[in-house]
C-alpha cells in the first residue's frame, strides 16, 4: 500500500516523530534545518532503490501520493460518499441500524433521496383498509413431520459468523442480545465457543465441510463427540453448510495470525496455523448422500431440525437435491438461501463479484423447485442476504423466503463501521479481530442491549408494513405484492416476471421452458449434470 512494507513506513513516522522531540528538547534553533535535512536525505537515499516506481521517480514527495491512498477510504465515507451510494452498505443504511440499536427514531425529513425510476428498484403498495398484524406472526415453527423437536424461532435471526471471524466479545454481545431479544444465533463453521455459551442465547449450530467442534484427529466427522454437543438445550437446530454466499465453492481459511489457543481448542486444531476448510464434505458427494446425512444428524440429535445452507450455484445441481427428496422421501426441516453478495469475512474478491448467484434471483428459483414437488410446506425457507430493514424481510418472503437472516446488520449493531479490514485482524472497532486489546472496546452488556433493540424495531417495521399492504400475515405475501422497475418502462410485479409453478408441476411434467433444460439434467446420484451445459 505504501511502496514499502507497512512496518518500514511507521518506522518513518515514528524516527521522524522522535527526531523532532530530541530536536525540541536539545538542538539549539540553527540545526533544526539542517538535521531534518539529513533525515529526508536519508529517507530519499533509500526510495531511489524502493521497488516503488513512484518512489525512484519523485523520492520523498512519492509518499504523500501513498500516504492519500491509504487514506482515501476513509476520506471517501466520511466526506465523499452520498446518503445512498455506499457500498456493500450505503450511509442511511448504516444510520438506520445505529438508530435502531440505540433506541432512538429513525424517521428522515422531506421526502425520500432514492431515486424512485432508478432500473432495479423494488416497492410495494398499499393497501386503503391497512391491518394491524399479531405479534404472533413475528415467529414461525421450524420443523416437519421427521422433525421431532421443532423449534420455534423468530422471523429474524442472527446469520453465521464464526469466533474466529469475530471477536470473543462480538460474538458473546450477539447471543446476549439473542437471549434477551428471544431469537437465535447462527454459531457459524468455527464451531460452538464457550463465548456462545455464555448467555444461553438459542444456537444454530453450523457443521461445515472441515467438522470444527466435532472432527476426528484427521479431520473426518466425529458422531459421538457431535451428538454430546447438539444435545443440549442451547442447541435448537443444525445446519449444515455447503456453500456460502462471499465465497461459493471455495472453502475458507482462517489465516494462522488470527488461530490464537482458544480458536485451536474450539476448533480442534493447531494453534498458529492457517485453518483451511475443504471445498467439499468428506460425508457425501451427491444429492442423496447430502439427504442421508441431514437424516443422520436428525437421528443423532433425537429430532431436532436439521437442514442445508448454500449459496445457489448450477440450477440442475439443486433440482438434483429436489429429485433425491422425491426418491428417499427425507426432507429437510429448512433450507438457508445465501445470496452472492453475502459475507461478512474476507473472501477472493473474483469470487465475491463473479461467482454465485444473487439472492433476489436464488429465492423464486428455489421456492418453485420445492412447490414443484409438493414439499414447499414442509420445508421452512431462510434468506440471509443484505438484510438491513423490515422492507428487505417483506421483500425477501415475497420473493419465496419464511424467514430472515442477518449478518452485517448485526455487526453494525455492535459498533461495526464498515472498515473493511475484517481480514487483518486490526478492526477499529474490535468486532472482528482476535486482538484482545481492540476487541475489549466492544462492551458486552451494552452492545447486547443494541443487538436486542435492533432486532425489535427491525420485526416491528417489518409487521408494520405487511399490515400497511393490507394483509394479515407475513405468509399472505406473494410475488404479485412486490413491484420491480425494469430498465425501460413500467414497473411489473415478481409475478409477472417469474414463472408460476403450482404443487406438484415437476411430477406431472408440467415444466416451465426456462426450468426445463435444467429438471432434465438434474440427478439425484450425481451433482454433475447429466448432459450437456447447465
Amino acid at each position: 500500500m505504501f511502496g514499502y512494507p507497512r512496518v518500514i513506513y511507521v518506522g518513518y513516522v515514528v524516527a521522524t516523530l522522535l527526531l523532532g522531540l530530541v530536536l525540541a528538547l536539545f538542538a539549539p534553533h540553527w540545526l533544526w534545518l539542517w538535521l531534518i535535512l539529513a533525515a529526508l536525505a536519508v529517507v530519499g537515499a533509500f526510495d531511489l532503490r524502493s521497488q516503488a516506481n513512484v518512489l525512484r521517480n519523485f523520492p520523498i514527495l512519492g509518499h504523500l501520493r501513498y500516504m492519500l491512498e491509504f487514506m482515501r477510504p476513509e476520506l471517501r465515507q466520511y466526506f465523499f460518499e452520498s446518503e445512498t451510494s455506499g457500498r456493500p452498505f450505503s450511509r442511511e443504511q448504516r444510520e438506520i441500524v445505529y438508530s435502531r440499536a440505540a433506541g432512538r427514531g429513525d424517521t428522515s425529513p422531506f421526502g425520500t433521496i432514492r431515486d424512485y425510476e432508478d432500473a432495479g428498484y423494488n416497492f410495494t403498495m398499499h393497501s386503503m383498509a391497512p391491518r394491524t398484524v399479531d405479534k404472533r406472526h413475528a415467529r414461525l415453527i421450524i420443523g416437519n413431520d421427521q422433525c421431532r423437536q421443532p423449534y420455534d424461532s423468530s422471523r429474524l435471526n442472527i446469520s453465521a459468523m464464526s469466533f474466529g471471524s469475530l471477536s470473543a466479545n462480538a460474538v458473546a454481545a450477539m447471543n446476549r442480545g439473542a437471549a434477551l431479544g428471544q431469537f437465535a444465533q447462527d454459531t457459524g463453521e468455527g464451531a460452538i465457543s464457550d463465548h456462545h455459551r455464555e448467555h444461553g442465547g438459542d444456537l444454530i449450530w453450523e457443521i461445515a465441510s472441515a467438522y470444527f467442534g466435532c472432527r476426528t484427529e484427521d479431520g473426518d466427522f466425529d458422531p459421538d463427540e457431535f451428538a454430546r454437543k447438539a444435545n443440549t438445550d442451547q442447541v435448537k437446530m443444525i445446519e449444515i453448510k455447503i456453500s456460502q454466499g462471499a465465497k461459493p465453492g471455495h472453502g475458507g481459511l482462517l489465516p494462522g495470525s488470527k488461530v490464537t489457543e482458544e480458536i485451536a481448542r474450539v476448533r480442534e486444531i493447531e494453534a498458529g496455523q492457517d485453518c483451511q476448510s475443504p471445498a467439499t464434505h468428506s460425508q457425501f458427494d451427491t444429492p442423496i448422500g447430502l439427504l442421508q446425512f441431514v437424516a443422520r444428524l436428525r437421528e443423532l440429535t433425537h429430532g431436532k431440525p436439521v437442514g442445508f445452507k448454500l449459496c445457489l450455484g448450477r440450477r440442475s445441481e439443486f433440482m438434483g437435491i429436489c429429485k433425491a427428496m422425491v426418491e428417499t422421501g427425507i426432507v429437510p426441516d429448512f433450507i438457508t438461501v445465501d445470496g452472492a453478495e453475502g459475507g461478512t469475512g474476507a473472501a477472493p474478491a473474483e469470487f465475491s463479484d463473479f461467482v454465485g448467484t444473487y439472492i433476489n434471483d436464488a429465492l423464486p428459483f428455489v421456492h418453485a423447485c420445492l412447490v414443484g414437488i409438493g414439499v414447499r410446506d414442509r420445508v421452512t425457507v431462510i434468506a440471509s442476504g443484505k438484510v438491513v430493514m423490515g422492507f428487505d424481510m417483506v421483500l425477501k418472503i415475497a420473493l419465496g423466503a419464511d424467514m430472515c437472516n442477518a449478518a452485517r446488520a448485526f455487526m453494525f449493531s455492535v459498533g461495526c463501521i464498515q472498515a473493511r479490514r475484517c481480514h487483518t485482524d486490526t478492526c477499529p472497532t474490535g468486532v472482528a479481530t482476535q486482538d484482545r486489546h481492540r476487541g475489549a472496546a466492544v462492551d458486552v452488556m451494552a452492545k447486547s442491549l443494541h443487538v436486542r433493540n435492533f432486532h425489535h424495531a427491525t420485526i416491528d417495521s417489518f409487521l408494520d408494513i405487511v399490515g400497511t399492504m393490507g394483509l394479515d400475515s407475513p405468509d399472505d405475501l406473494t410475488l404479485a405484492h412486490i413491484q420491480h422497475r425494469p430498465e425501460h418502462g413500467h414497473a411489473a410485479t415478481f409475478a409477472d416476471i417469474e414463472p408460476a409453478v403450482v404443487a406438484g408441476d415437476f411430477l406431472e411434467d408440467r415444466i416451465p421452458d426456462v426450468y426445463r433444460e435444467d429438471w432434465s439434467m438434474a440427478s439425484a446420484a450425481s451433482f454433475a449434470p447429466l448432459r450437456g451445459r447447465p
